[in-house]
């Protein structure tokens, strides 16, 4: 099931387990997990879009080796809310994950990346570094926000 409701994804889910964070992007996918406890959100990697089916199962193959118990994707909404063809674009992916059999989250990701960016920027990081890291970490972003709401709510 998909939903944009922490409420409904957390009635989803056994209490605790690990959640895989992503960042879709349309050359690549950010990833990141957090612990069996939501506590804490990591940067994972960083995946090279290829066709739809090999990106299902790269992460078919991760989400079994890491117990993966639910999936939070960031829904880059326009900064009003309103969906745009990214956010388009976005939830065509997610629907296409349902072979997964995993609940998944709609995460609202509009300030992930430019707040990634600041924090590599504050750290000096190369405009080329920036570039290698921002998805991955735009993904353990969006898994914390969505892992402290989570949290909240148990």
């Amino acid at each position: 099931m998909i939903t944009d409701d922490a409420v409904v994804f957390s009635g989803l889910l056994p209490h605790g387990g690990p959640l895989l964070g992503l960042d879709i992007g349309t050359k690549t996918i950010g990833l990141a997990i957090c612990d069996q406890q939501w506590t804490i959100a990591s940067s994972l990697a960083l995946v090279r879009r290829t066709k739809f089916t090999a990106d299902l199962e790269s992460l078919r193959t991760l989400c079994a080796q890491r117990s993966v118990t639910g999936i939070v994707a960031g829904l880059p909404l326009n900064l009003d809310g309103t969906d745009s063809p990214r956010t388009q674009s976005v939830r065509a992916f997610v629907r296409n994950l349902a072979p997964l059999d995993l609940p998944i989250l709609l995460w609202d990701e509009r300030w992930s990346t430019q707040a990634v960016t600041r924090t590599l920027l504050e750290a000096d990081a190369s405009r080329a570094r920036r570039a290698e890291l921002v998805d991955k970490i735009a993904a353990a972003y969006i898994l914390q926000g969505a892992i402290d709401r989570l949290a909240g709510l148990v």
